[in-house]
């Protein structure tokens, strides 16, 4: 029992990372009808300018600050310029232009900063809280207290501010919000750059988990991310944050008690877990399934 808590427990820090990005992938969705491929890569280059700006002696919460508003800067030019000139209802074409930004920017973070993995400091203090058999990490609790305080600061911004309200209307209809007089443009701008925030944040929480910082470090995250966003419902932020926690469980437990699921096989697991629950409900265990008339 006590090993089943801990692997719990150890699932748990990683749900954190996969429920942030699941969360940013929900974000842009619901704001644009985009499905953004780039967000793993978006947040790999974040973490690289955290990193630079810890090579000039910047404190690792101060350069991740300074990373968060370039990320938000980034995806708002990039909305702007290039994803509002496309055809949101041409899905074929979407997949290509989002793969297209997946492959340039991992490539462009390989340009810059080289295949080397590099170590990073971790946001929260080394160490462990025991509680009678298990340890409980600080690295755990503070990437838990992270996600709590951006879901709070989420719910207070979509249901108390103007500016949330805003979103939520064009979410789930933009043309009755263009003809109500709202600022659409902007709207979907600050979408993208709250999602690109948010993959910054899941990409310096991967590596105060313990991971070297490389190019390629969020394609794993970003696998996870998408089975749980799939398995939430894609309208449903709620729905990514749970089912992120819920595969990062399932991975830990599926990896110590499944001998033959190894190192090479855990991304087996989002998939199995994904497709079951496609199975059983469709729309998503939290989303809404849609409904036309004839």
């Amino acid at each position: 029992m006590d090993l089943l808590l801990q692997r719990v427990v150890d699932g748990a820090g990683n749900g954190c990372v996969y429920a942030a990005l699941a969360l940013a992938i929900v974000l842009v969705f619901r704001t644009s009808g985009v499905v953004n491929f780039a967000q793993g890569e978006m947040a790999t280059l974040s973490t690289y300018l955290v990193w630079f700006l810890l090579t000039w002696d910047l404190g690792i919460w101060a350069a991740l600050l300074v990373a968060v508003v370039a990320a938000f800067v980034l995806a708002a030019v990039l909305e702007r310029t290039l994803i509002r000139r496309l055809d949101i209802g041409d899905h074929l074409s979407m997949v290509l232009v989002m793969t297209g930004l997946y492959t340039l920017f991992g490539a462009l973070a390989l340009l810059l900063f080289g295949s080397d993995g590099r170590p990073m400091p971790s946001l929260f203090s080394e160490g462990s809280v025991r509680l009678s058999a298990v340890h409980l990490p600080f690295a755990t609790i503070g990437a838990l207290a992270a996600l709590a305080a951006v879901g709070a600061a989420l719910a207070l911004l979509f249901r108390s501010t103007k500016l949330g309200l805003g979103l939520r209307a064009v979410a789930q209809n933009r043309d009755s919000s263009a003809l109500a007089g709202l600022p659409i443009g902007r709207l979907l701008a600050t979408g993208w750059g709250l999602a690109a925030g948010l993959g910054a944040l899941s990409g310096v929480l991967v590596t105060s988990l313990g991971l070297y910082l490389e190019p390629g470090l969020m394609l794993p995250v970003l696998v996870y991310a998408m089975a749980s966003a799939t398995l939430g419902g894609f309208d449903s932020p709620v729905g990514a944050v749970a089912c992120g926690l819920l595969l990062g469980v399932c991975e830990s437990v599926a990896v110590g008690y499944l001998p033959f699921i190894g190192t090479e096989m855990t991304l087996a697991v989002p998939f199995a877990v994904m497709l079951a629950g496609m199975v059983l409900r469709p729309a998503g265990l939290f989303g809404k399934a849609s409904v036309r008339r004839a």
